[in-house]
């Protein structure tokens, strides 16, 4: 298991990032995250198999690419802080 922490920039905050990524995530059997962050930037956290991982944040940029100007990523190990990634609801929207 894996967890990538990506940092969308571009237009991502008030367009229906968040709420996207969680629908996606349904598809996926991946656990995390996904928030706004003060400077404008979006953070989406996510653990699983890295076939997942990867795949669901490659949907995530496809489907929300006309508003992502850039991507970074940090890949390390999961730590397991969002459950059981075949839960179903284990990746949700953080305030």
């Amino acid at each position: 298991m894996i967890r990538i922490t990506a940092y969308f920039t571009g237009r991502v905050q008030g367009v229906g990032f968040r709420y996207t990524a969680v629908n996606i995530a349904r598809r996926f059997a991946v656990a995390g995250c996904v928030m706004n962050l003060p400077d404008g930037r979006v953070e989406l956290v996510v653990e699983g198999e890295p076939a997942e991982a990867r795949a669901f944040i490659d949907a995530v940029k496809e489907a929300m690419g006309r508003n992502i100007r850039d991507v970074t990523t940090d890949t390390g190990q999961a730590n397991s802080e969002f459950g059981d990634p075949s839960t179903p609801g284990s990746f949700k929207v953080r305030y």
